[in-house]
């Protein structure tokens, strides 16, 4: 059996309001993958910052290989050999791999003391080969892909010869090639005697790669095994305390007239000839893989990108916006993919984020009525059962799920007549997901045509009225809820047209 690497018993952190861990208990053994499970909320993301010297406990215990740790800062944790990658990689975009590899602790000459380049390269690139990475140690960091960039962080961490590496959620943007890829060096690090600390919402990620698992809930300690004695209906029943008996609560349809027409939509370089149309209370699902289009023909409706040819019509007029200011007018609201950048502002309290799209029916004179802000805010936010301390806390304290639901609330709010949604459940746990569904469903009930864009396939089969699928900016395909299924959607998306599909 492997020997004990990392031990955390009762261990506690309180919060002005707020208890986010509460007699917290982990084992992490050396040449191991744990699993960190919880949905959000469950205090996950407040006990890696306990991990890795961001926060101090309140109370509780950190040993690590038989010594009590009580770090001051984040290089107490690095020095210690607690390294992390988090979901979304921070760089310095503008440097290069090696630069950032060695940022915070760079090599240098033991005579000189000047910092030592050539040293810091060549050490660069043996860590590059030694994951089998095909990365130039020159390369600018801008110049990569989102998977290359959590690669160079896990040379990072080898870099700083870490003991305990904590991958949190590495896998969310990844295509499922570059997700082989990171199993693969997540199993050469176990076989090097490294601890992983695997966080993810995804459930055949955690089949895959885990050796054991640890759950939270309300940010308690649940209980904790081996991955190989355990089922996906056990895990949920402990991260959330019941079953989910209905994860795509789709209700019948009634699904009325045309609202948005699209033809021939074409933008250079991202889709080209793009044609589907939406209906009052339909759920129209868009599929495929990376670098398929669908985010860019629904920014082209949004107004956020212009179109180099085609048109758009909402109610049969014609509709060609200058900015999303225009999209609002008509009724369409979009919740994007990228929540942190771009949909939510995270300095910023859940109340002016909720009512930020209604600033100008708030405001009197440049003045904003603090009471009727309050009313809206609590009005959506309790709509979409946000957990938080109060109305006033920044956005940044929430977790992932939560800034999605404050996100949704945003919109609701608008009272949209069209609701785009990209990859709305991207990184939230199970119990969150769920009542995403139940809402798209609620929305659609109730007359409002949504577009659900997700590269979940359950998801698309689940909650879809229609499915258009896409590759490489084409339409390859519009499935009917009737004959869609997972093999005709997945070939589409790789590029075969329904024509050949069917034939």
């Amino acid at each position: 059996m492997a020997e004990t690497l990392l031990t955390i018993r009762e261990l506690t952190k309180f919060f002005p309001g707020i208890k986010a861990l509460d007699n917290v208990h982990l084992t992490v053994r050396t040449g191991e993958v744990h699993a960190l499970i919880g949905e959000n909320g469950a205090g996950k993301s407040t006990l890696v910052k306990i991990l890795t010297g961001v926060y101090f406990p309140t109370g509780g215990t950190i040993t690590m290989e038989g010594r009590e740790l009580n770090f001051k800062n984040a290089i107490d944790a690095q020095q210690a050999g607690i390294v992390a990658i988090h979901q979304e990689a921070s760089m310095f975009l503008e440097l290069s791999v090696t630069e950032n590899i060695y940022m915070g602790h760079h090599l240098r000459h033991p005579k000189t003391k000047r910092l030592d380049w050539k040293g810091m390269r060549e050490r660069t690139g043996e860590l590059l080969k030694q994951l089998e990475l095909a990365i130039d140690p020159d390369t600018l960091v801008k110049n990569l892909s989102v998977a290359q960039r959590h690669m160079v962080e896990i040379a990072k961490a080898l870099s700083l010869n870490a003991k305990v590496v904590i991958m949190d959620e590495p896998t969310s943007a990844l295509t499922t090639r570059e997700v082989e890829d990171l199993y693969r060096i997540v199993r050469q690090l176990r076989k090097e005697g490294k601890a992983i600390i695997f966080i993810s919402h995804k459930f055949e990620e955690i089949f895959e790669i885990c050796d054991y698992y640890t759950v939270l809930r309300d940010g308690q300690y649940i209980g904790e095994g081996k991955v190989a004695d355990t089922s996906t209906d056990e895990i949920i029943n402990m991260m959330i305390g019941r079953n989910i008996d209905h994860m795509f609560p789709k209700k019948d349809p009634n699904i009325g007239d045309e609202i948005l027409a699209v033809e021939n939509l074409s933008q250079l370089g991202a889709f080209q000839n793009v044609s589907f149309s939406l209906h009052k209370g339909e759920i129209l699902g868009f599929f495929g893989l990376v670098g398929a289009g669908r985010t860019e023909v629904m920014r082209t409706i949004f107004g956020i990108d212009k179109r180099n040819g085609g048109s758009i019509t909402i109610d049969g007029k014609p509709y060609a916006p200058k900015g999303p200011h225009d999209a609002m007018a008509q009724g369409i609201g979009f919740v994007p993919e990228d929540r942190q950048r771009q949909g939510v502002i995270l300095s910023m309290s859940i109340g002016k984020n909720i009512t930020m799209p209604q600033l100008s029916s708030l405001c009197h004179f440049g003045i904003t009525n603090a009471k009727r802000e309050l009313e809206v805010t609590k009005t959506y936010g309790e709509k979409m059962e946000i957990r938080a301390a109060g109305w006033h806390v920044d956005a940044d304290t929430l977790s992932g799920g939560n800034q999605q639901k404050v996100v949704l609330a945003k919109w609701i709010g608008t009272n949209p007549r069209i609701l785009i949604l990209d990859e709305p459940t991207k990184g939230i746990d199970v119990a969150t997901k769920a009542a995403v569904h139940e809402f798209v469903s609620q929305m659609a009930g109730e007359g409002i045509a949504v577009i659900l864009i997700s590269s979940e396939l359950p998801e698309i089969l689940g909650m879809s009225d229609r499915v258009v699928v896409m590759h490489e900016g084409d339409v390859t395909a519009v499935f009917d809820r009737k004959e869609m299924n997972q093999e005709q959607i997945m070939r589409a998306a790789l590029g075969e047209t329904k024509e050949a599909l069917h034939g």
